[in-house]
């Protein structure tokens, strides 16, 4: 920001023009700092930052499923023929929230983004792969909300930051989404439990995960005559054989 402070001091004062300026020039000025510090620095710069600052290959793999660091990730088009969910994610990101077009001084802060990955793509940097996700993520003003017990609803079809959609692969986080009995035109956000990914040896396709979940229901269970829940689970294991124990008084 510096720099950009010193080549464009008309747009010094205004944080937003610094950010616009800072995204559209980043990857020519990493390209021409790179080859500058190869030639006339004596620091070791790594190989892996030498491919970045040239960027990837023009030809980009799309994939329908994806593992990142054991979990599975897949598109909507994927998740649409199958029973199984791993196209929601969610994006933790550090933004900067104007309050109308005029405002010099906007308030940088954490935000939560809830989003669905419509396209997987796989940047070629020849010594290295990168995987990004294109999403379409929910409008945060209107498409998002808590209700009284806590839960985030989200609305899925309000789209926003449409010129915005990719992110990392590493940057997502896995949840999922199940409609709202009271309003089917919302969508309960779920975190996704801990749990094992596998991938399937056949050719190249991998394993669906599915994910159990208890299902919301709209009314409290009833309660039998001895004050005990109808349906409640029995509190026993029958994954072992039980060892009897005589009923022997003890002599204290």
């Amino acid at each position: 920001m510096v720099d950009l402070k010193s080549r464009f001091p008309h747009k010094a004062k205004s944080k937003k023009l610094l950010q616009d300026e800072h995204n559209r020039t980043f990857t020519n000025w990493l390209r021409d700092t790179v080859a500058h510090l190869i030639h006339h620095s004596t620091h070791e710069i790594s190989e892996r930052l030498k491919w970045m600052a040239r960027g990837p290959s023009n030809k980009v793999l799309k994939y329908s499923s994806y593992l990142i660091d054991g979990v599975t990730y897949t598109t909507k088009d994927r998740d649409d023929i199958r029973v199984t969910q791993n196209s929601g994610v969610s994006l933790v990101a550090t933004t900067m929230q104007v309050a109308s077009a005029k405002d010099k001084n906007p308030i940088v802060s954490d935000m939560v983004f809830y989003g669905v990955i419509e396209e997987i793509w796989e940047l070629d940097y020849h010594k290295f792969q990168i995987p990004m996700f294109k999403c379409n993520w929910v409008e945060n003003n209107n498409g998002i909300k808590v209700d009284d017990l806590g839960f985030t609803l989200v609305n899925l079809k309000r789209i926003g930051f449409k010129s915005d959609s990719f992110i990392l692969g590493s940057q997502a986080k896995q949840l999922f989404y199940i409609e709202d009995p009271e309003d089917p035109e919302l969508s309960i956000v779920l975190a996704t439990p801990t749990r094992e990914s596998y991938e399937h040896v056949n050719g190249d396709e991998l394993e669906d995960t599915l994910i159990h979940y208890q299902s919301f229901t709209r009314g409290l269970p009833s309660m039998g005559v001895d004050g005990a829940f109808d349906n409640e689970p029995s509190c026993l294991r029958e994954d072992c054989d039980g060892t009897w124990v005589d009923n022997v008084k003890s002599g204290l």
